[in-house]
């Protein structure tokens, strides 16, 4: 077989894998997939709505999202009870994209995410979700449900401002409110508030924000409070088509898109992973899930809606309320599809405050109060890794949150794991040898032991104190427990080797990794005492060849100048 013929088949067998099979259904219970399918669709409905028209794209975005990423992630994604749509998170970084590029330049960068994701995808980087530290994903959500509350705050007030941070916008929301108040909109959306957070307290099972904005939305009407509603919402989906590509701006689109990417893998994997802790023996695919919502966002824009990612919160409805398959999101998009067919026109008459008291009880519901009270009570570094994360969220774009979190989360990791690493004086043994350990020191002979890691954060502190060692003619190192070593650390302990060498003690190892010669070979560290005759397989041919050079030396005054 050539070697074209086997990328080929490698490639198609790559493609099979992420794509739909049988088994995918083998769990279906229809009766509890249908009562599951219908409670999420009535949850996500007010959620879809709020986060069109948050997004600055409309409400009909937010429920074309909702149906068409609902149903293709789906069936593609690797995950049997996920369900997708508009996202608070995704909303917060749009927001900046549809000021600056319109909304043909938000469907082009849906269009490039896509792409972005079904590539991770087939290259299997879906496992390296398993790095993100939980620090860094809670300081993540708790900025994220801040921003949401944030962006609502002019909608909840009854006010028309516009600003690109979300701090400005409130404030100037506030600013022209206090100038003008209008009580309607702000009792509206404190009503709403209020109801959702109470009836998810007590009745769980209930749609509470879907009860919560019916009921506003008829008093709205009845007593003519005369609250801005929503506005026209059309009665059936927009037909296909590609979005006007703005060419002249494709090579500016591309960090946004990658960010929208970088974004929808994470909370959809977030998400997924959340599922699987929800039900015993579900296990989701990753990278079949990166796959399923890149084809999701590649079919989305082309009925005019918005980027969309797995919902965690829509995904914990339908776990709860008993969901076994796909088929359950599948019918929450249908059931949003039948809304928009039959009812389009008193879903328009929901008053927007409405909509922003639903977004702003989300927000308060992101933030788990007692699993963010357990990490700030944890240790300092995931309390700071948390704290950072969370105020970069608010004050820089998301994806850049990220990353300052995991440096951040990084560097506390790294300072803990060099605190492991330590050189003990000790026994050539496990056993307690006093006679023999004393005699070897009666020949100035001395062993150490190694433990952790050797690299550029725990080298310099404990190697160097071997420097200081008097009155030994010859050094052990037993290198048997290392850990990991890295060029730092390899090239620190060439240059303590050198030091003592200077000082005419020979340097003797022992018990050298397999997998650690490569670096030490790069810094000439193992081909020198290899050379030598000083390295060795096993401690006791360590000592047996210390006791023979340290005979063959007597005549060699011992250092004493340390």
């Amino acid at each position: 077989m050539t070697k074209t013929a086997a990328a080929r088949r490698a490639a198609l067998g790559r493609t099979r894998q992420l794509l739909p099979r049988r088994a995918d259904w083998t769990h279906a219970r229809p009766t509890r997939d249908l009562t599951a399918g219908v409670m999420v669709g009535l949850v996500a409905l007010p959620l879809a709505l709020g986060f069109g028209v948050s997004s600055g794209m409309g409400a009909t975005a937010g429920l074309v999202t909702a149906i068409v990423a609902g149903a293709v992630a789906a069936i593609f994604g690797g995950s049997r009870v996920q369900v997708s749509g508009p996202t608070g998170a995704m909303t917060v970084v749009l927001v900046p994209i549809i000021a600056t590029y319109g909304p043909d330049g938000v469907l082009v960068v849906g269009l490039m995410a896509g792409i972005m994701l079904i590539g991770l995808g087939y290259a299997g980087a879906g496992r390296f979700i398993r790095y993100v530290p939980v620090p860094v994903v809670e300081g993540f959500t708790i900025g994220i449900a801040v921003i949401i509350a944030l962006q609502q705050v002019p909608a909840a007030l009854g006010v028309d401002v516009h600003a690109e941070k979300v701090l400005v916008l409130a404030a100037r929301g506030a600013r022209a409110w206090g100038a003008d108040p209008e009580w309607v909109p702000l009792g509206i959306a404190a009503a709403v508030i209020a109801l959702v957070l109470v009836l998810s307290r007590f009745m769980p099972l209930l749609p509470g924000s879907l009860i919560a904005v019916v009921a506003l939305t008829v008093a709205n009407s009845v007593f003519a409070w005369g609250a801005a509603p929503i506005g026209h919402i059309p009665g059936s989906l927009p037909s296909p088509s590609l979005p006007a590509i703005p060419w002249r701006d494709l090579d500016a689109l591309l960090l946004p898109a990658v960010a929208v990417a970088a974004l929808a893998a994470l909370e959809s994997l977030l998400s997924a992973t959340v599922a699987d802790g929800m039900r015993v023996g579900q296990r989701h695919d990753s990278d079949r899930e990166l796959a399923g919502q890149g084809l999701a966002n590649l079919v989305a824009p082309l009925f005019g809606g918005i980027p969309a990612t797995a919902a965690i919160a829509r995904t914990a409805v339908n776990v709860r309320s008993g969901a076994t398959s796909r088929l359950a999101a599948l019918v929450h998009a249908a059931l949003l599809l039948v809304i928009v067919l039959v009812a389009a026109r008193w879903v328009g008459q929901i008053p927007r405050a409405a909509l922003a008291g639903v977004l702003i009880a989300t927000a308060v519901q992101m933030v788990r109060v007692s699993s963010l009270t357990a990490l700030l009570r944890s240790t300092r570094g995931d309390a700071i890794a948390l704290s950072i994360t969370a105020v970069a969220t608010i004050t820089f774009d998301l994806v850049t949150a990220v990353l300052i979190g995991l440096v951040v989360a990084g560097f506390f990791a790294l300072q803990q794991t060099a605190r492991s690493a330590h050189l003990q004086e000790m026994p050539l043994d496990e056993a307690d040898h006093g006679d023999e350990e004393q005699s070897l020191l009666d020949e100035h002979i001395v062993a150490y032991r190694l433990d952790g890691p050797l690299f550029f954060a725990a080298a310099h502190d404990f190697l160097l104190e071997l420097t200081e060692v008097t009155r030994v003619r010859v050094v052990i190192l037993r290198m048997s427990r290392v850990t990991a070593i890295d060029a730092t650390g390899a090239q620190v302990l060439a240059d303590t080797i050198s030091r003592l060498e200077h000082r005419h003690v020979t340097v003797l190892l022992s018990g050298v990794q397999p997998h650690h010669e490569q670096v030490l070979r790069q810094l000439g560290v193992h081909g020198r005492l290899a050379h030598e005759n000083h390295l060795f397989a096993t401690t006791p041919e360590a000592i047996e060849h210390a006791r023979l050079h340290a005979s063959r030396i007597t005549h060699t005054p011992l250092d004493k100048t340390a």
